[in-house]
């Protein structure tokens, strides 16, 4: 696409390299801010460097609200029931902070380490039936994506036999080669399904999950809405299945291209909470970017960014800053400090990363110690990439040990 100037616009979401199934696309060619132009034929500006995605992110001139008029997307129907009420990633202040307040002391550091035991006995259950069903095995479908699904539904309070259904329409939730009306359909029928929970939790009157705490406690104070519990419980399974599942298949990938970082592993785990650091850097899955809409003319890495017009915060692109990290483009388990933004930055930054952090450790940590000899059965190709995915990954991965 051309402007009335007479400037080429690049189309965006910008391709993977062929044969590249872990660093995200290459954005270094491009200004710090430029325009792109969208799937839906929007136009937004892409801001990649580090600084000015961070500058964006924390800026209060820009809404998330993804149902405001001009917002940037990138496909032409939003994947979210009719009433989001709840879903706080696309939700302003002051709406947006009440809710974080609830939420935060569920999701702290000691909360998520006294929830813990619980993980690794997901995770080694896992992978002790992994090993049961013999090899090879599909590491994606058989570990990566059943252990985050049955820790959310843990923590969430999802009864252990409906979480094939959650995670069967998680999958479509988040492809985007499914059509708008297809992932919408998924939505709600998650939607619907936690509304019942809801309602089931509330009329047993006790529960020590955190949607019974959410249905219970806190709306009897006055706090929350039935509604905003249900949409507060759906944002956090969405949010917390395929995003932790697709970055322990990325990592089990990375770490079988490089056996003597396995082996260091195995000899000092300790290393692991550094490992997990700069795997979040070097794979960040959210490839597409943090979508933004202006509300206020402001000026981002030094351009003019006026009110109505779409901005996308490119958090890949930022996590490779020269600027920032030196080599950015080498994965390296000693590089420290990790300022990455892989759970994005401000006030919508990912509410439930101790979450993630502990589950992509315990998952890295009990697969290298319980599987010494892991190997690829199969070269991973560019067709077992999930390029339509919202967040990336892999389809499939076969392994053997």
């Amino acid at each position: 696409m051309r402007t009335p100037e007479g400037v080429d616009i690049p189309a965006y979401p910008f391709p993977r390299p062929i044969g590249e199934l872990i660093s995200p696309p290459d954005a270094s060619g491009y200004p710090v801010v430029s325009r792109v132009l969208l799937p839906t034929g929007q136009t937004a500006w892409l801001v990649t460097g580090y600084e000015a995605v961070r500058q964006l992110l924390r800026s209060p001139a820009f809404s998330s609200c993804v149902f405001a008029p001009g917002f940037p997307r990138f496909h032409g129907r939003v994947a979210l029931p009719t009433s989001p009420t709840g879903f706080m990633v696309g939700m302003d202040p002051p709406g947006h902070t009440h809710l974080r307040r609830i939420l935060i002391p569920g999701f702290t550091i000691k909360t998520m380490r006294q929830f813990e035991p619980s993980i690794r006995e997901i995770m080694v259950g896992a992978l002790d039936a992994m090993r049961a069903a013999g090899q090879p095995a599909d590491l994606i479908n058989e570990f990566a994506l059943p252990a985050p699904s049955m820790v959310i539904s843990r923590l969430l309070g999802v009864p252990y036999e409906d979480h094939d259904f959650f995670q069967s329409r998680s999958r479509v939730i988040v492809d985007r080669s499914f059509s708008p009306e297809q992932r919408g359909d998924a939505s709600q029928a998650v939607h619907d399904y936690l509304a019942d929970l809801v309602a089931r939790k509330q009329s047993e009157g006790e529960s020590h999950d955190l949607i019974g705490r959410l249905a219970i406690d806190r709306v009897a104070a006055g706090e929350l809405t039935t509604e905003e519990v249900v949409g507060v419980a759906l944002m956090l399974f969405m949010g917390g299945h395929e995003t932790t599942a697709n970055m322990i298949g990325l990592s089990t990938l990375v770490l079988l291209r490089y056996p003597e970082l396995r082996e260091r592993l195995r000899q000092r785990p300790a290393l692991v909470d550094n490992l997990v650091e700069e795997l979040l850097r070097y794979v960040t899955i959210l490839r597409t970017g943090v979508p933004r809409l202006a509300t206020a003319d402001v000026e981002i890495g030094g351009q003019l960014i006026r009110a109505g017009e779409g901005a996308i915060a490119m958090t890949s692109a930022a996590n490779r800053d020269l600027a920032v990290y030196s080599d950015p483009d080498q994965f390296d388990v000693d590089r420290e400090p990790h300022p990455h933004l892989a759970f994005g930055f401000g006030v919508h930054q990912c509410i439930a990363q101790p979450l993630a952090r502990i589950e992509i450790r315990v998952a890295l940590t009990e697969l290298i110690q319980r599987f010494p000899a892991l190997a690829l059965a199969e070269e991973v190709c560019d067709a077992d990439a999930w390029d339509d995915a919202v967040v990336y990954g892999l389809r499939r991965m076969m392994v053997r040990w």
